[in-house]
């Protein structure tokens, strides 16, 4: 739709006025049409009663000259004396005394011969029929013999018909003529009785007068009908105008006025209507709202000047902890790098003296002294490779977090450090009776830092190992999804709850007593948000755990084909391997 087409807005009094005038053109429309209706059928209805008018005067003409045995009337040179009568043996013509003759006059003969002055004049016409013609000009038409044949059989009292001939139209109506006892006189030679239908006389009246009439009647309702709706609308529209819209413009130039603060009370409208009361209640509201409106402007006012100063003393509060977290994640990366070399130190002391003591323990394997030292070494041992363990983790977590963390991205092959990685393990894995399966294809290379994502796979991996039952499966699974390498670590072990999963990830969180910081995790997640990839854990709560990872399905250009057939020689070589020690 044009935009000039959806702009465009009907006022209120263009749409009262529409409203109305599609009212009043229906509802007067509609009663017009039922009076123009009535009234031409109680015109048909007159034209109806005057045929019948009609034919009541012809048969009480006709009962009136067969009661007086016909009636004489002075022959006309055109004029010949009835056969018929002759027939009868009666006499059909006299002489007066003064030589003029005058024929007997049937009462056929005489409705016939007003039936011709009355078509002679355009007014009407009647014709005499029977289905037992003594005479054949009586011969019945269609419509006639239709109405005869109800008559006898269905004992009809009359028949009305409007028919069209030489495209004019007439109402045609006919009844039926009974044999009384006048007529028997004449016709009892025939057969008939007292009460028998004799025939019919059929009249036929022009509606072309009748039907224009009709169609002025009809043309001047329906001027009247417009003017009427014209008048009705003007009317309305300044009825309307003066007590409604030029209220309601009033009321919005006041309701516009209180928006641009302009207001005045003393504006109100004084029409002793509803009006009047919508703009005194309006009033009421105006002054409600600014009174509202200033006291929330005074609190607005205070709260904005304490905001301020709540706002200056935040800022200089997180300035500070900024600054003290800064300190704390120097103190520790420092702390964390300082403690690395003397526990490297401890550490290589230690593993000396474990060398020492197994080889004087090998030489006297009796000394019980000796065999305690080397026990109480390797717990030592044990501990102090922890605690490098988690001073390395500390340091890793706060240089990511410091963003001092750099990562070298290269075209990595990661089916390669999978089962690298696998194999690794297996020493663990054998422990607990665990078996480690993979899915991987032969080569899946990543853009990535191949020590990071070596670390992420080996944390999740020991995980998995360690918190899964003995003798049971841990699943590697490794494909292309979309746009993202996907790497998935499945076990066996008891399920992590959704309130679990959502901190998994975070630092020194802890699940059970199992040994450990609570940091491998957090590294991960470091690690993986860096690459710009997706860490995750899908777990029903019950039946173990999915621990897996998203990266960029994006290629290095820094793989040689040198490089890429050595991978893979290596990956095969692992696979074999493992093959061989039973983890796939």
């Amino acid at each position: 739709m044009p935009q000039k087409f959806r702009d465009f807005r009907l006022n209120l009094s263009a749409k009262f006025i529409i409203a109305c005038s599609l009212t009043l053109i229906v509802a007067l429309g509609l009663s017009f049409y039922f009076i123009a209706k009535r009234q031409e059928r109680l015109i048909m209805m007159q034209v109806e009663n005057e045929a019948r008018a009609i034919f009541k005067q012809i048969v009480i003409t006709r009962e009136w000259i067969a009661d007086h045995g016909g009636v004489f009337v002075q022959r006309l040179p055109w004029m010949k004396p009835n056969p018929y009568l002759s027939k009868m043996g009666k006499e059909s013509e006299v002489i007066d005394v003064k030589g003029r003759r005058f024929v007997l006059e049937t009462p056929a003969m005489v409705t016939k011969a007003l039936s011709k002055y009355a078509k002679d004049r355009e007014l009407y016409w009647f014709h005499i029929t029977s289905l037992k013609l003594t005479n054949p000009e009586n011969a019945p038409d269609e419509f006639e013999k239709k109405a005869l044949l109800q008559f006898e059989k269905n004992n009809v009292k009359e028949l009305i018909s409007i028919e069209t001939i030489d495209k004019s139209k007439y109402l045609r109506y006919i009844s039926p003529l009974y044999v009384e006892d006048a007529c028997l006189k004449c016709h009892a030679y025939q057969g008939y009785q007292a009460g028998d239908v004799r025939g019919a006389i059929s009249i036929t009246i022009p509606l072309d007068k009748t039907f224009a009439k009709i169609s002025t009647n009809t043309h001047t309702m329906l001027i009247a009908g417009i003017l009427t709706v014209f008048a009705l609308i003007v009317a309305m529209f300044f009825t309307v105008n003066k007590l409604v819209l030029t209220p309601m413009r009033r009321l919005k130039t006041s309701i516009k006025e209180f928006s641009d603060g302009n207001y005045s009370p003393s504006n109100r409208l004084k029409t002793g209507d509803e009006f009047e009361k919508i703009c005194c209640a309006f009033s009421e509201m105006a002054h409600k709202l600014t009174n509202y409106h200033d006291y929330l402007n005074d609190k607005i006012h205070e709260a904005t000047e304490n905001l301020e100063t709540t706002n200056t003393k935040l800022l200089e509060a997180n300035r500070l902890l900024r600054d003290a977290n800064l300190k704390k994640s120097d103190f520790i990366a420092r702390a964390s790098h300082e403690l690395r070399t003397p526990l490297t130190s401890i550490k290589g002391a230690m593993d000396y003296i474990s060398t020492k003591l197994s080889s004087s323990l090998n030489q006297n394997p009796d000394d019980a002294s000796l065999s305690d030292l080397y026990v109480f070494f390797g717990l030592i041992k044990k501990n102090s490779e922890r605690l490098i363990r988690m001073v390395n983790d500390m340091l890793d977590i706060e240089r990511m977090e410091m963003g001092v963390s750099e990562l070298h991205f290269a075209s990595v092959n990661l089916s390669y450090i999978i089962a690298e990685i696998m194999t690794s393990c297996k020493v663990n894995a054998d422990e607990k009776s665990i078996s480690i399966k993979t899915h991987i294809p032969d080569c899946l290379y990543i853009c990535a830092d191949e020590d990071r994502i070596r670390q992420v796979i080996v944390n999740l991996l020991s995980n998995a190992i360690k918190f899964s039952p003995e003798k049971t499966e841990v699943l590697i699974f490794a494909y292309c999804e979309r746009s993202h390498v996907v790497v998935e670590i499945w076990d066996e072990g008891h399920g992590i709850n959704a309130h679990q999963q959502e901190r998994i990830f975070e630092k020194f969180y802890r699940i059970g007593n199992k040994e450990g910081a609570g940091l491998g995790l957090a590294i991960c997640k470091s690690i993986i948000d860096a690459h710009k990839g997706i860490v995750g854990v899908k777990s029903d709560g019950q039946n173990g755990n999915c621990f897996y990872f998203k990266l960029p399905n994006i290629k290095c250009t820094d793989m040689t084909p040198e490089t890429y057939l050595e991978q893979a020689r290596q990956q095969h070589k692992l696979l074999e391997i493992a093959e061989r020690i039973g983890t796939c």
